[in-house]
Order: structure tokens, then sequence, then C-alpha cells
């Protein structure tokens, strides 16, 4: 039976879920040191209806949920490639990966972990520490994808060299269109509470 692309998105948002088995992702690095070279931008290409549990999550925390503010983008400098390096790879390490039905005994439960948790609450914490450092929300974006029939969500982060995607999968900063995920939706620019469906990959210019 063929499954239309609104089903389909329909499933991915009501299960986003993680799988435990690791995607199978190319390091992105020489010499040791994350290489973040230009890349492509999403294309955003209508509304789309925000994952179940994001309401709960947004409701409890507030600024996490925003992506307000004026500066959509973010220079990539060196020393900005080093922080998402450095964030990435630190919340992978600090926080083990559990399912929220082991961890908070709820089949979706979107939160800031402290010691256990799922994809997406990797991505929110690894969203609370760059924000410490001085990354703005609204470049900071929680996003849905789909690897195999597992649901999955990551951060993307939305740069001068492209939108760049922080994984608990992998350790390597990476850009979205080099990842093994299919994309569904992420978050709307400006509006937090708000959801975009993902289309192709734009070149930046």
């Amino acid at each position: 039976m063929k499954i239309s692309t609104t089903a389909l998105l329909a499933c991915v948002l009501a299960s986003t879920g993680c799988s435990t088995t690791s995607g199978s992702i190319s390091a992105m690095s020489t010499g040791g040191k994350t290489v973040l070279s230009t890349g492509t931008r999403m294309q955003m290409i209508g509304h789309a209806f925000a994952p179940p549990a994001f309401h709960d999550f947004c409701a409890r925390e507030k600024r996490l949920c925003s992506t307000s503010g004026s500066q959509k983008l973010v220079e990539l400098t060196n020393s900005r490639s080093a922080e998402l390096a450095s964030v990435n790879s630190s919340v992978n390490r600090r926080i083990t990966e559990s399912s929220d039905m082991a961890t908070n005994g709820t089949d979706d439960d979107w939160r800031v972990p402290s010691r256990y948790g799922d994809c997406e609450d990797f991505a929110i914490l690894k969203k609370a520490e760059l924000m410490k450092l001085g990354w703005p929300a609204s470049a900071l974006l929680l996003t849905v994808a789909r690897s195999g029939w597992d649901g999955h969500t990551v951060l993307t982060v939305r740069t001068s060299k492209g939108d760049l995607i922080l994984d608990n999968r992998s350790s390597s900063v990476k850009d979205w269109s080099r990842t093994p995920y299919r994309y569904f939706a992420r978050q709307a620019l400006g509006v937090g509470k708000a959801w975009e469906l993902i289309g192709s990959a734009e070149p930046v210019i």
C-alpha cells in the first residue's frame, strides 16, 4: 500500500521517539578537527504540526522553546565552530541515552536532561548550552527527521556556512544534507511554537 507524504509526516511527528541504534554517519574531520565547509540551507515549504509532546515542553520551558530574535543565523568563525563541536561532544558524553519510558515512565516527554535522555532531550540540552555561550535562540531550531522507520530529533544550527546538525548519534557536526536522515519538520524562525515542513537543500550563496 502506498503511503502519502502527509500520512507519513503525521506518523513521524506523532512518534518522535528515538531508536537506540546508532546511525551510520561518516566523520567530517581532518586531523581530529571538525571541518565545516560551506554547505546548504533547508528550504521551508509550509506549515507543519508540532510533535505532540512539544506543547508540554513549551509550556514548561518557554525560553528554550523560543526562536525569537533578529539574528536568524550566526557567522561561523573558527571559535564558533569550536563551540559547536565542544557542546555537541560534551553533551553526548555526559548524557546516557535512555528511552522516555525508562527515564520518566512516559511514551514521549521532552525536557532538559540531567543524566539520562533520548534524542530530543540531547537536542534541547545542546540548545541550552549554546544559549549560555551567547548563541541566539533564533538560530537554534529543534528538528524532526526519520532514520529508517525510527523517528529522530536533532538540533539545527543556522550559520553563515549552512544549516548544521548537532546529533546525539555522532560527535561530528555536519551539514544537514550530508547526514543519513530524511528530514520532515523543524521549528519556525521567530515563532518557536510553530513548525514548518522541510523541502530540498538550497546552496549557501
